[in-house]
């Protein structure tokens, strides 16, 4: 989060930079004064600073950026039919009073000391459930019954399959050796 507002800061001041370097050129070119070298390497390392935050953001994205210090349990646990897996829905309240909330699942392999994985991440809708249609499958309906389009329902396998509804998770380079599949709306 950190990151995202530094970023912004950044490209505020790499735009006002940008105009001032505008205004400078013009003026280079109708009244022959020097060229601006030095405002030109400076709004080019805010291009190049504000590239960077975004190619991080997007390629190098991990749930562990999720926002835990006032995360609410949702529906859970729920145990697969052979007691592997537990899975746990979270939710995480953003933008104050005017904001909305996320959900996020977590599957917990009981074999495998107690590893946790996110498999699910997406806006939440009034109707969230899950439930285990085999001992590898787990059904998220999450939707909203009166809007139609809303609907950020899966089904997935477990160990296999992922959904992110912004994409964040399917284009992250740390996260691809985690899935064989990545979904998003």
């Amino acid at each position: 989060m950190i990151l995202i507002l530094f970023g912004f800061l950044i490209s505020f001041i790499t735009v006002i930079l940008f105009l001032i370097l505008c205004a400078k050129i013009i003026i280079f070119f109708i009244k022959k004064k020097p060229f601006p070298k030095k405002l030109l390497i400076a709004t080019l390392s805010g291009v190049v600073l504000i590239s960077s935050i975004y190619i991080y953001e997007t390629y190098f994205f991990t749930f562990s950026e999720i926002d835990r210090e006032f995360i609410q349990q949702g529906p859970g646990p729920v145990t697969s039919p052979i007691e592997e897996y537990t899975a746990n829905a979270y939710y995480e309240p953003y933008g104050g009073a005017a904001g909305g909330v996320n959900v996020w699942v977590e599957i917990t392999n009981n074999n495998e000391k107690n590893k946790v994985q996110t498999v699910y991440y997406s806006d939440a809708k009034s109707n969230f459930s899950m439930e285990w249609m085999d001992e590898d499958t787990l059904y998220i309906q999450n939707d909203e019954p009166d809007y139609p389009n809303s609907n950020r329902s899966i089904e997935l396998e477990i160990g296999k399959e992922i959904y992110h509804e912004n994409g964040l998770a399917c284009k992250s380079l740390l996260m691809k050796d985690e899935y064989e599949t990545c979904y998003q709306n």
